[in-house]
């Protein structure tokens, strides 16, 4: 999982950077009104966390048939968005999303579906102001003031992110989703042991989320812990996840180790996706 979580960001990122920015992006996704999906369930998706699809390209083609049947349908529009992004068409799901919104402008779902996609392409911005137009203020949704916490994250606005996680949390107090967000905002920071101690109560709240657990681990390992964080990575787990975990972790640590000998500051630069 950890190699998952961080394979498609760029290996001339910082590590804290590249970490981050990787889960983080997972957690923009991460807004969504009923199932979970990676880190809180996804803008428009209705997938569980970490479940693969089986066969990404025939799911694209079923999707692509569906939507353009009907190009006016939202839910067909984010079905195949999902598929786009699953297959790494990540632009291509922004200029679909961004059709059928044009012509729906005051689609909740539709809105947040394409809030999710552009904070998958990186824009962060745009990411941000669009999921404000999907938030309604007397009914606040807590998985999108979650989502645009993590934007404001990328765009190295700490200080606002962690408001609309806090306001997130007075919703859904100690919603490990929102926690782990938090957390990276801290990492982002450079406040390694309250990012630390905010991704134990993440992890607390649910052990078996993945990217939570990369996550707390990537934090130990940071501060120096290593033996720690390895543990952290492999524990209950069969034993060729457990090995691939700590050895991605391993790699993670070690591009830290070459950015300090490079004469480089802890870098923590700018990212839930959610499936």
């Amino acid at each position: 999982m950890f190699q998952k979580v961080f394979q498609r960001v760029s290996a001339a990122r910082h590590l804290v950077g590249v970490a981050v920015a990787a889960t983080l992006a997972m957690g923009l996704a991460g807004c969504q009104t009923s199932a979970p999906s990676d880190i809180t369930g996804s803008l428009g998706d209705n997938v569980e966390a970490g479940r693969p699809a089986a066969d990404p390209r025939r799911d694209l083609e079923i999707a692509h048939d569906r939507f353009k049947a009907n190009p006016k349908d939202a839910e067909a529009a984010l079905q195949y968005a999902k598929t786009l992004r699953a297959t790494g068409q990540r632009a291509q799901a922004v200029a679909v999303l961004e059709q059928v919104t044009l012509a729906q402008p005051g689609n909740k779902a539709l809105l947040a579906g394409y809030g999710r996609a552009l904070a998958d392409n990186g824009n962060f911005q745009q990411a941000f102001d669009v999921l404000g137009r999907a938030h309604s203020p007397d009914d606040p949704d807590w998985r999108i003031l979650s989502a645009q916490g993590a934007a404001l994250d990328q765009l190295d606005r700490h200080e606002e992110a962690r408001q609309y996680y806090a306001s997130a949390l007075k919703i859904v107090p100690d919603e490990p989703s929102v926690l782990s967000n938090l957390g990276l905002s801290y990492v982002l920071s450079k406040d390694l042991p309250m990012a630390e101690e905010t991704l134990r109560r993440a992890h607390g709240r649910d052990a078996n989320d993945a990217r939570i657990r990369a996550n707390l681990a990537l934090v130990v390992g940071l501060q120096g812990r290593v033996s720690e964080a390895e543990g952290i990575a492999k524990a209950d787990l069969p034993p060729a996840e457990a090995t691939a975990n700590v050895a991605a972790l391993k790699r993670l640590l070690a591009r830290k180790d070459n950015a300090r000998a490079d004469g480089e500051k802890l870098p923590v630069a700018t990212a839930a996706r959610a499936n």
